[in-house]
């Protein structure tokens, strides 16, 4: 399998960059008119993108035969999570200024803040389970069987971004429609294999 060191290097690098450019521009003072509502979306967004690109890997690898595509895809999950936790920690700092007492009333009070906290901590145990020693002690079965969670995550990540969204939704819609591919291919694979034989049927010679 192809050595992937240099390569997890600039991927690691690049998915921060994001980060890097938005402290820089709330450091320069330029995130617009509400820089909580600024922050608070870039950091959602970018966790939805890392979800969608890490559940890119597989349709790509199966698609292309690069099968070493895979070693990106823990990477790129555990982006999703630190974003969403840069996510969440907006909202606990500036929105609820660490009141904690205040959070539980919110989240009932808000349906985008439920889904948005149900997104969080369906991550929560894939990036727990992330090492290889969470693998062995868990099993492939049933790792493969709990990580199926990020599909769960993603449609909620992808709900929670369109319910923030009050008037264009293009974008919230676009991501969802993105997200709605990798999961068809998915189901296409499972029930049509690109390598199961295929069934002829057999044709009786006329009589």
């Amino acid at each position: 399998m192809k050595d992937t060191r240099f390569s997890k290097i600039l991927l690691f690098t690049n998915a921060l960059v994001p980060l890097a450019l938005l402290l820089w521009d709330v450091y320069h003072k330029r995130v617009g008119a509400n820089p909580l509502e600024f922050v608070t979306r870039t950091t959602g967004m970018l966790t939805l993108v890392f979800l969608l690109l890490t559940l890119a890997v597989t349709p790509v690898r199966k698609i292309t035969r690069l099968n070493w595509l895979v070693k990106f895809r823990r990477m790129l999950g555990l982006f999703a999570f630190f974003y969403g936790f840069l996510h969440l920690l907006t909202y606990v700092w500036f929105d609820r200024y660490f009141k904690l007492k205040s959070i539980p009333g919110d989240i009932v009070a808000r349906p985008f803040i439920t889904v948005g906290m149900a997104a969080f901590f369906l991550m929560v145990p894939l990036a727990v389970t992330s090492t290889n020693k969470m693998i062995k002690r868990l099993g492939g079965k049933r790792w493969n069987r709990l990580h199926k969670l990020i599909y769960l995550a993603g449609i909620a990540g992808a709900l929670h971004y369109w319910l923030l969204v009050k008037a264009d939704t293009r974008l919230p819609l676009t991501l969802a429609f993105v997200l709605a591919l990798l999961l068809a291919h998915r189901l296409l694979v499972k029930f049509y294999p690109p390598d199961a034989p295929v069934q002829r049927a057999a044709l009786s010679p006329r009589e």
